[in-house]
C-alpha cells in the first residue's frame, strides 16, 4: 500500500522477494541461475569443474569456501577439512586408520561424495584410462562406499593444486 511511505520500485522489489520465498520450486530454479552464472563467471571455478565428479555447484562452493587455497599447506590438509580423511589411531609404531572423520564443513564434503559416487559408478562401465583403472581395482579390494570416500579425497587434493598453483586439470 502507498502508505508506508515506500517506493513503487521497493514494494515491488518487496512482492518479488515474498513470492520467491513463498515458490520453493521457483527459488530452486533461482539459485541455480545464480551458482550457474557465477561459475560461468570464474576462471577457477570453470578450471576446477574438468576434474571428474566435480560439477558447477562444487566448483562454486570450494571457490567461495577457500579461494586459492593458501590457507592449507598441502591437499591433505584441505582433504581433511570438510572430512574426507581417515580417522587415526595410533601409537608409537602402531598406526591405525579408520573411517572417514565426517568433521567439518559438511556440505561440502556431501558435495564431494556425490561427486565421487558419480565417477565410480561410471568407471564400472568403463575401463578406460588410469582413474577408471585405478577405481575400478580400489572397488574390487575395498568396496563401493570406501572407494568414494577414495575418489572424493583424489579430488579434493588434485582442485586444492590446481587453486594453490593456478593451474588447469593434467589427466595422467
Amino acid at each position: 500500500d502507498a502508505e508506508n511511505g515506500l517506493s513503487s520500485r521497493m514494494r515491488r522489489t518487496i512482492a518479488e522477494l515474498y513470492d520467491l520465498f513463498n515458490d520453493p520450486e521457483r527459488r530452486i530454479h533461482f539459485f541455480d541461475k545464480e551458482i550457474e552464472t557465477v561459475f560461468r563467471q570464474s576462471e577457477a571455478c570453470q578450471r576446477i569443474a574438468k576434474v571428474k565428479g566435480i560439477g558447477p555447484e562444487t566448483a562454486t562452493a570450494v571457490v567461495a569456501a577457500i579461494g586459492k587455497g593458501t590457507e592449507f599447506k598441502n591437499g591433505r590438509h584441505f582433504a581433511a577439512w570438510p572430512g574426507l580423511v581417515p580417522r587415526q589411531h595410533s601409537s608409537g609404531d602402531r598406526q591405525v586408520l579408520m573411517n572417514m572423520t565426517k568433521k567439518g564443513d559438511k556440505h561440502l564434503r556431501t558435495l564431494f561424495i556425490h561427486g565421487a559416487r558419480a565417477v565410480v559408478r561410471v568407471a564400472t562401465n568403463n575401463n578406460d584410462g588410469h582413474m577408471n583403472q585405478w577405481v575400478n581395482q580400489l572397488k574390487e579390494r575395498r568396496g563401493f562406499n570406501k572407494t568414494t570416500v577414495a575418489v572424493a579425497n583424489k579430488n579434493a587434493r588434485i582442485i586444492w593444486s590446481m587453486l594453490r598453483n593456478d593451474t588447469g586439470y593434467q589427466v595422467v
